[in-house]
């Protein structure tokens, strides 16, 4: 069983939302101990997350292992008002944005460059694969959203976080999570029609 310092194995994307775990708290165990636990309860909602916003799994990967690094290097920072998994969230959340922001300066600079030497993807397949056509178009379409609009996606309709718990995520009013999932599930269903022509 891997650690909570040591690289994740692969371990199933659908697995049943785990109770709330709490960091342990005056506790006569040493926090690490404790902390194990909080690991495995909440390692494999943390990847999906990563994986959803990020679509690479080495670096959905890193992002998780470092969500779970520095949930133990501030753990007295948590405040037990929301549940530790809002909190494991916002921390994964924000490493998924840093990660794109540095992953897209990256391909700009790999792109200056290449100058533009890109082949061209080739033909669309035939009717026998429609459905991988779909589904690339339906990743395409999710790459196409902000980095609000992907992460307020994947916790709703992957994660199925309801409004208020999305609301304490991202630190955003109920009413914001609303709007932003409205304006983010019609950005998508316009990329994805724009993209099947």
């Amino acid at each position: 069983m891997p650690s909570a310092s040591c690289a994740y194995g692969h371990f199933p994307l659908q697995v049943p939302r785990p109770p709330e775990a709490a960091l342990p708290s005056g506790e006569v165990r040493p926090i690490a101990a404790g902390f194990a636990g909080v690991v495995k309860e909440n390692q494999a909602r943390i990847l999906r997350l990563a994986i959803g916003m990020l679509r690479d799994r080495d670096l959905a990967e890193d992002v998780a292992q470092e969500t779970f690094v520095r949930a133990f290097r501030f753990h007295a920072s948590f405040r037990s008002e929301a549940a530790l998994s809002t909190w494991l969230y916002r921390i994964a959340v924000n490493l998924c944005i840093d990660a794109q922001r540095k992953q897209a300066r990256s391909e700009r600079l790999d792109e200056d460059d290449e100058h533009g030497d890109r082949p061209d993807p080739g033909p669309a397949p035939d009717h026998a694969l429609e459905v991988r056509e779909l589904a690339r178009h339906a990743e395409a379409a999710l790459e196409t959203l902000s980095p609000d609009h992907k992460a307020i996606l994947i916790l709703r309709e992957v994660e199925g976080l309801s409004y208020a718990e999305i609301a304490r995520v991202l630190r955003i009013p109920k009413g914001t999570v609303m709007s932003r999932l409205f304006h983010a599930r019609t950005n998508l269903q316009r990329a994805a029609h724009a993209l099947a022509g």
